[in-house]
């Protein structure tokens, strides 16, 4: 239900745009966010943006990288620039809904991006 597309490899200072196809309705989920593995390292928050608008970002990403959503085209988009090797990992886009029964989560496939220096 989560798509992700737009990694590939990129020289360090470059940018990069990863884009998330949604087919849950985007009115129903409470958080949208991208998360970053990195190689022997654990998942970790990039990016999100809650229902409502607000942001948060990584120390790391900050400055650098930029979240939004477009509900008419049910994606999820993170804009990253001046990318660093550090960088590098297999990005995730993640949604969750609030439900009656508890919080639903959804997880895409991963998008690998790598950065070259």
């Amino acid at each position: 239900q989560l798509v992700e597309s737009g990694g590939g490899l990129v020289q360090a200072g470059g940018s990069l745009t990863l884009s998330c196809s949604v087919s849950i309705s985007m009115y129903s989920i409470n958080a949208m966010a991208w998360y970053r593995q990195a190689p022997g390292k654990e998942r970790e928050l990039v990016a999100e943006i809650i229902s409502g608008g607000s942001t948060n970002y990584a120390d790391s990403a900050k400055g650098r990288f930029t979240i939004s959503t477009d509900n008419r085209r049910n994606t999820v988009t993170l804009h990253m620039s001046s990318l660093k090797p550090e960088d590098t990992g297999v990005y995730y886009c993640y949604a969750d809904q609030l439900l009656a029964a508890g919080r639903q989560v959804y997880w895409g496939q991963g998008t690998q991006v790598t950065v070259s220096s």
